[in-house]
C-alpha cells in the first residue's frame, strides 16, 4: 500500500506538474483564462506574472516530489541538494508571483484572500525550509519541507475538489470556485501536522 501511495503521489505531481505545457499548445482562452478580464489579459504585468506563476510552480512540482524519496538522498545526496535548491528558487518565483495575482483573482476577496494566505504561507515554509537546512537542523528542515509541499500539492487539490464540488455536489463553478480557494491547502497543511503529531506521538 506504502508503494501504490507513492506512485499515486507521483503520477498526480508529474501530471498536474507539466499541465501547463498545454498554455503553449492548445487555446486555453475558453478555460481558466475565460473567466477574466480584457483589461487584466491585455495587461502585460499580470501576463508575464501569471506565466511566472505556473511555469515555476509546474517546477516546484516536479523537482519537490522528488525531494521524499530516501533513495535519492541516500544515493546521490548531491543530487537531492541541487533538486532542493532548483524548488526553492521556483517557488520564491511561483509563490511571489501568486500572491500578486490573489489581488485579482476570481470571486472577489474572499478568493483572494484564500489564494493569497496560502502563496504567503507556502514561501515561508520554503524559507524555514531552507534555513533549516543551513544551519544543519535536518529533522526541522524535513516538516518545513513537507509543510511547503503539502501546500504546493494545492495545485493537484484544487483540480480534484473544483470537477468533484461541480459534478458531485451540484456547485455553480464560481460557488464551487470560493470555496476550493481554501479547500485546496487547508486540508492539505491539515493532513501534514496530523503526520507531525503522529510523529511525535509513536517516537513518545
Amino acid at each position: 500500500m506504502k508503494k501504490i501511495g507513492w506512485v499515486i503521489f507521483g503520477v498526480f505531481s508529474v501530471l498536474v506538474g507539466v499541465y501547463p505545457v498545454l498554455y503553449g499548445l492548445v487555446d486555453m482562452s475558453q478555460g481558466f483564462l475565460g473567466g477574466k478580464t480584457d483589461e487584466l489579459l491585455n495587461s502585460s504585468v499580470w501576463n508575464w506574472l501569471f506565466y511566472q506563476h505556473i511555469s515555476m510552480g509546474a517546477i516546484s512540482m516536479l523537482t519537490g516530489w522528488t525531494q521524499f524519496s530516501k533513495k535519492l538522498r541516500a544515493k546521490n545526496i548531491n543530487l537531492h541538494r541541487t533538486l532542493g535548491k532548483i524548488y526553492v528558487f521556483s517557488v520564491l518565483l511561483s509563490g511571489s508571483a501568486g500572491l500578486y495575482l490573489s489581488f485579482f483573482a476570481t470571486g472577489g476577496i474572499i478568493a483572494g484572500f484564500g489564494f493569497g494566505t496560502m502563496a504567503v504561507l507556502w514561501l515561508s515554509t520554503t524559507v524555514m525550509a531552507f534555513l533549516t537546512i543551513k544551519r544543519g537542523e535536518v529533522a526541522a528542515h524535513q516538516n518545513w519541507m513537507i509543510r511547503s509541499y503539502a501546500l504546493c500539492w494545492a495545485a493537484v487539490t484544487l483540480r480534484l475538489w473544483l470537477p468533484g464540488l461541480q459534478a458531485f455536489g451540484g456547485m455553480e463553478f464560481i460557488s464551487a470556485y470560493l470555496l476550493v480557494s481554501w479547500l485546496c491547502w487547508v486540508p492539505n497543511l491539515a493532513v501534514a501536522e496530523m503526520f507531525f503529531i503522529r510523529s511525535s506521538v509513536n517516537k513518545a
